[in-house]
């Protein structure tokens, strides 16, 4: 962690002599100091701390994309492949002090400067996930993980297989998809067939349905009189027996019910999902819902000096003692940005897979549902809009055309009562299916689309059924929403999907899955190029968190958030993109220290 900042105020003076420093084997730099007239030596020549050299680096600091994905003259392009703009970076003190071609570059070492020939990798400005649940990925590593499984019967057999090292005490899993199975939900006996005395609780993929056996529901209450809360559904049987599965907010009369970690199991489980991610190559992420209990292991974890990655929680707005006390404070700006608390989250409807998003017209498959939106989903108007006229960022979850709109319509609402607001780079969470007629509306707003490429592969296998033909065409619309001059930032909402850099990149370009279907892709008119793929993971995601200038892009001056690839994503994406997924991470460089090596 950078603990000497004794050069940023002389960024400026610093940035202008650095490419005749480098040169000399010494030299010192002299600052007016407007107080007494009188020169000041600043410093000699920093020496290197550390060097990266023969890799391929993009440093994407040249100008962005057209709206089309088409690279501007001044980038690395020609003749439709992507070269890389550097070779070497050289890093001190935190940040870059210099970045070209390793041959003209010079610059001072000593006994303990690290060299470290990358043998071709490829770097990248450090990666960034917009969106994630980072306890969850915590707990997940130490639970029952039910990602990918095909059916309940395999669910069931992944806990037995797991119950047999861990024998005692609610059984709790995550991960199959309630999108998936929605048409065919399995019910409570087959998990009271397995585990007759032991308490169950299965929590799906995106988190908006919860599979319960009888023990667990025994202890939490329920039984046949149990009404379901505002924005959730219990699924009933002919006798009007709970069948086990609950919907969006009817999952919180079994999660309350869970004992809860203690504070030190908490932290631990915010650590194991951050290191995780640090070895996945993130230098930041947003952390989608920050409870009481997530911001007293940040800020512990900040105090000890002890973060491994950089945290942009975003405040639960569903914990309205912890956004009372943020409302009276106003938001706090990390010097060192290891952890900016000016963001806020909210849900305004449920998921598309569950058939919770808020929708216009009826469900295609199920006419006479429309999903729970607003009020229906206790999405606290008057409360997020004292956070939003506190000077914090909302976030707000929208995945319906109605629940999309109605999310916009409140927003403009915040904006004619608060003008200043619109300046706070507000965020829609998703944004999932979009009517044609809100998309310019968006960028007039001046609103971030937080959105998951992973989503659009995993969710087409039954997306279209729910939504049909003609709204299908304004669902995971990355493309139609640039064209409108909408600011993106991607991410994977982990752990609901793989949070892979590399299967994001390969979702964003081809629209595929992992097995490369279908064939052409996905309605591929919406696929981005690698270039916007690669951005929205890096620069626009530092743009979302207000970091665009420290971060992002690698220049000199700029931290040193670097994530270096064994393969070269840009020249594959052109070649052969399916060998994209075979990525691994080499090297995370955070704050100029290496945090994870392979």
């Amino acid at each position: 962690m950078n603990k000497d900042i004794f050069l940023r105020p002389f960024r400026l003076v610093w940035a202008l002599v650095t490419l005749t420093c480098l040169t000399l084997a010494s030299c010192s730099v002299q600052d007016e100091d407007s107080n007494d007239g009188e020169a000041s030596k600043v410093k000699q020549v920093i020496t290197a701390d550390l060097v990266l050299t023969n890799a391929k680096i993009y440093s994407f600091s040249w100008p962005e994309p057209d709206l089309e994905g088409r690279p501007n003259q001044a980038a690395p392009f020609k003749d439709g492949n992507w070269q890389p703009d550097a070779d070497t970076i050289v890093i001190a003190q935190g940040e870059i002090i210099a970045l070209g071609n390793g041959a003209n570059i010079r610059y001072q070492k000593n006994d303990e400067t690290r060299v470290i020939d990358l043998k071709g990798a490829t770097i990248f400005p450090g990666l960034v996930d917009s969106h994630v649940h980072v306890a969850e990925l915590g707990e997940i590593l130490h639970r029952v993980n039910l990602i990918d499984v095909k059916s309940p019967q395999e669910a069931v057999t992944r806990a037995i297989k797991f119950e047999s090292t861990n024998p005692s005490g609610w059984l709790i899993g995550q991960g199959w998809d309630e999108g998936a199975w929605a048409n065919n939900y399995p019910t409570k006996l087959l998990l009271d067939e397995a585990f007759p005395d032991r308490p169950v609780v299965f929590k799906s993929l995106h988190g908006f349905a919860i599979w319960a056996n009888s023990k667990a529901m025994q202890l939490a209450g329920i039984d046949a009189k149990t009404q379901a809360p505002i924005g959730g559904e219990i699924l009933r049987d002919n006798n009007l027996e709970p069948t086990g599965i609950f919907l969006n907010n009817a999952g919180n009369l079994i999660k309350q019910a869970i004992p809860k970690p203690s504070e030190q199991q908490f932290e631990s489980f915010v650590v194991d999902g951050l290191l995780q991610l640090a070895k996945d190559g993130y230098v930041s992420v947003h952390q989608a819902g920050a409870t009481s209990e997530h911001m007293t292991a940040f800020q512990n974890l900040r105090d000890k000096q002890q973060l491994p990655i950089r945290v942009y929680p975003m405040l639960s707005a569903r914990d309205p003692e912890l956004a009372e006390q943020w409302i009276a404070s106003g938001p706090k700006i990390d010097p060192d940005g290891w952890l900016d608390i000016r963001s806020v989250k909210a849900y305004y409807d449920g998921a598309l897979g569950s058939r919770g998003a808020r929708m216009i017209e009826g469900y295609s498959d199920l006419p006479d549902h429309r999903g729970v939106s607003g009020d229906g989903y206790g999405f606290d108007h008057e409360l997020v809009e004292r956070l939003m006229q506190s000077g914090f960022q909302v976030g707000i979850h929208a995945i319906g055309d109605a629940g999309n709109r109605e999310t916009l319509d409140y927003i403009e609402s915040v904006y004619k009562k608060y003008p200043e607001t619109k300046n706070q780079r507000n965020r829609i969470e998703h944004a999932q299916v979009i009517s044609p007629e809100d998309l310019p509306r968006l960028s007039s707003m001046s609103l971030i689309a937080s959105m998951e490429p992973p989503h659009a592969v995993e969710d087409k296998t039954w997306a279209e059924q729910r939504v049909g033909k003609k709204r299908i065409l304004g669902a995971y619309a990355w493309r139609s929403l640039r064209k409108q001059n909408t600011k993106l930032t991607f991410n994977s909402d982990l752990p609901g999907s793989d949070h892979s850099i590399f299967y994001g990149l390969h979702s964003a370009i081809t629209r595929q899955d992992k097995h490369g279907l279908p064939a052409n892709g996905w309605y591929p008119e919406q696929n981005m190029s690698i270039e916007e793929a690669v951005r929205a993971y890096t620069h626009w995601s530092a743009y979302a968190a207000f970091r665009e200038k420290q971060t992002g892009i690698l220049d000199v001056g700029r931290w040193a958030d670097i994530t270096v690839l064994d393969i070269d994503p840009m020249q594959l994406a052109t070649s052969a993109p399916e060998k994209i997924l075979s990525g691994q991470v080499v090297m995370n460089v955070i704050n100029g220290e290496i945090i994870y090596e392979r």
